[in-house]
């Protein structure tokens, strides 16, 4: 039998592709029936933001290469042009299924309980009278009316933007002519109106409110028709970093910029006339693949809105994020990790576990310095807050902010920007890597000694999403890792040539080569009989040098369950090449954004937690940190969530060998299993106990 090319492209899932079969699984969620009301809803805003986005960055960056001629094509072999066609038959289709969804159970079904969106024909006088008073307070004094002829060109409308397009007539003249009005992004898209007995949450939309008044707009003319539609543009930010004397404010311009980029997708209601879609897909230079027609509903995202409606009964019940069980009964958390190291799991342990020990530093005298890496913080952050009080109390701050965040780059801008005002050290990282870790350094005085404390985490430093997002971290003083991250910082900061960490592996020195070998020693346990067996979760599994080592590590008879979440370029149960490696996804309600990767070897169980996925970006153009579980109690936590998340029959789907997912199947007899469900109940019940 002829030997199997482990690059043959028919081995290779594309990268976009399997992207969208995962916001597949996100609006597979908006359809399950299990899901709370809202929950539902949150899930479908949750699918249109996702697509905005990767139409914005993805397509975007496919269509700059068929521009370009680019015709190399990714280990698929797809070709860009393929991509595009492959991309945009799977979206509409996507698109559709979501908006029928929307309107025939999603939409109905809160009805039941008193949530209404009430449409125009459908309002009652005390209706009009609040949406006239709103209209003239605070609706007209903020639209433009924007005629287009030959003194007036087609407007240039932002990034996201959704708007309508009106023919009107000269009631003078009987001259007809075009205008466009903005639906106002900064405005509320859902508009409330008196409850009612049987309605207690009514609302009207922002663009009924708008269409019902456009004459005052345009006074001297009839309204004749009127069509929504939403331009989106290409908002990826390229910056020739060794050229910038100023990154903070390349940056700052750069993002101005994205709002008024070339657009790359049109949406317009379903009834849009086909030759008013031609004159505005024309007019914004889009192929015919790149219009969307929406039969409701434009900006689907906006229902995130009416998605944080405060009803109980419509929503997932409540949890309680509790500290670890190391911190209890402790109030100097230093003596607690002096003890022992501890992992701390969001989003069942709350983000007090970080953010205590972070201001416990910052108010203790013995605390010399503090390093930070910040990616995405968010907003209002308590984080920044307790840096800037650390540097007002005399510590040596350090603040990493990453600049090129995606979408999170206006955020940092205002945090760097606070932060040296505050006195904290800020600094931008490495020309041409994104800085990913993250790592907290806290330098303390112990009587005649130095000691330094880590947290290490895979997640953010952002207390909103330590709520929504599963991560884990590891508070430690071991000195070896202690070191490693002092010297990892050091190379962040400075200009260290430094090649070889002790425990830690960072990307782009080490990371890969370290990867790439534990998974080849797995393969050469297996060779001489050996039982082994890798696990492996993450959020995206792309680059093909992994891949290879995967396959190689399956013909040889290792034992490989990986769970993705996202991306998955891997194809497995391939006769001769994949048939030992198992893949799954596991989409519930919180995003699984963990990153833990365990190797058998002979049974020493290596558990390694970390920031980075195994995507080429990753391990070539980001700095990443990946470090070790070495506390037996510690390493038993991790298996234990891992085999629940193997075991998960309710929320997991399994990837099969054509490239498509099917929900994992219960078999007979056997009990239902939602690792996340799981995971809250045995949180919930240890914190329980304790009281």
């Amino acid at each position: 039998m002829a030997a199997v090319s482990l690059r043959d492209p028919q081995l290779y899932i594309n990268r976009e592709l399997s992207w969208l079969s995962f916001n597949a699984h996100v609006l597979e969620e908006a359809g399950d029936s299990r899901n709370p009301l809202l929950e539902r809803l949150k899930f479908t805003a949750i699918f249109s933001s996702n697509l905005d986005e990767f139409m914005m960055i993805r397509y975007a960056g496919l269509k700059e290469q068929l521009a370009a001629g680019v015709v190399t094509p990714p280990a698929d072999g797809m070709t860009p042009l393929a991509q595009l066609n492959a991309i945009a038959k799977k979206v509409h289709a996507q698109v559709l299924k979501q908006r029928r969804l929307l309107r025939s159970e999603v939409l109905p079904a809160l009805e039941e309980h008193g949530v209404v969106i009430v449409p125009q024909g459908a309002w009652q006088a005390a209706d009009i009278s609040v949406l006239d008073d709103y209209f003239e307070r605070e609706l007209f004094p903020v639209l433009t009316p924007l005629g287009v002829d030959s003194g007036h060109p087609f407007p240039r409308l932002a990034n996201l933007s959704f708007s309508l397009l009106l023919e009107l007539c000269d009631i003078d003249d009987n001259v007809r002519r075009t205008a466009v009005v903005q639906i106002p992004s900064i405005l509320p898209r859902f508009v409330r109106l008196p409850a009612q007995d049987n309605a207690q949450h009514r609302f009207a939309l922002l663009e009924d409110i708008i269409q019902t008044r456009l004459e005052m707009l345009f006074p001297g003319h009839k309204l004749l028709r009127v069509y929504g539609f939403r331009v989106t543009r290409n908002a990826d930010i390229d910056i020739a970093e060794d050229e910038a004397d100023d990154l903070l404010q390349v940056i700052e311009d750069e993002v101005r910029k994205r709002r008024w980029r070339n657009p790359v997708r049109l949406e317009v209601m379903s009834n849009m006339p086909a030759s008013w879609q031609a004159y505005l897909r024309d007019t914004l230079g889009l192929d015919g693949r790149d219009v969307y027609e929406i039969p409701n509903y434009l900006n689907a995202s906006d229902f995130m809105q009416l998605a944080q409606l405060d009803i109980p009964d419509l929503r997932f019940k409540p949890f309680h994020m509790h500290m670890p069980s190391e911190y209890w009964g402790q109030t100097d958390i230093f003596a607690a990790i002096r003890e022992q190291d501890i992992l701390v799991h969001h989003p069942f342990h709350s983000f007090d576990a970080v953010l205590n020990l972070l201001e416990q530093a910052a108010e203790d005298p013995d605390v010399l310095a503090i390093k930070q890496t910040l990616y995405r913080v968010g907003r209002n952050s308590p984080v920044v807050a307790a840096l800037a009080k650390a540097a007002g109390n005399g510590k040596l701050v350090t603040a990493l902010v990453e600049l090129k965040a995606r979408f999170d780059e206006a955020n940092n801008i205002v945090w760097a920007r606070e932060l040296e005002r505050a006195g904290v050290h800020v600094v931008y990282g490495l020309v041409g890597l994104k800085t990913h870790c993250k790592t907290l350094l806290i330098v303390r005085r112990e009587g005649d000694e130095i000691r330094r404390y880590v947290h290490l985490g895979t997640g953010n430093y952002n207390p909103s999403t330590s709520s929504l997002y599963t991560d884990m971290a590891l508070l430690s003083c071991d000195p070896d890792i202690t070191a490693d991250t002092s010297e990892m910082l050091n190379y962040l900061t400075g200009f260290s040539k430094q090649q070889t960490w002790r425990k830690l592996w960072v990307a782009p020195k080490t990371l890969r080569t370290n990867l790439i070998a534990a998974i080849e020693r797995e393969a050469g346990h297996a060779k001489t009989g050996t039982p082994a067996r890798i696990i492996a979760k993450m959020n995206s599994l792309v680059d093909p040098e992994v891949i290879h080592a995967l396959y190689r590590a399956s013909k040889a008879g290792v034992q490989i369950d990986l769970i993705v979440r996202g991306i998955c370029c891997l194809l497995p149960d391939v006769k001769n090449v994949s048939e030992n490696i198992r893949v799954r996804a596991v989409v519930g309600r919180f995003l699984e954004h963990s990153r833990i990767f365990y190797f058998q070897n002979k049974g020493s169980d290596d558990i390694y937690l970390g920031s980075a996925d195994w995507m080429q970006r990753n391990l070539n153009r980001r700095v990443e940190a990946v470090f070790p579980i070495e506390d037996g109690t510690l390493k038993r936590k991790v298996m234990n969530v891992l085999d629940l998340l193997l075991r998960d029959n309710e929320k997991a789907r399994e990837l099969r060998s054509d490239g498509s997912y099917r929900r994992v199947k219960r078999k007979s007899g056997q009990n239902r299993l939602n690792a996340q469900e799981r995971l809250l109940e045995l949180s919930t019940r240890r914190y329980d106990e304790r009281l």
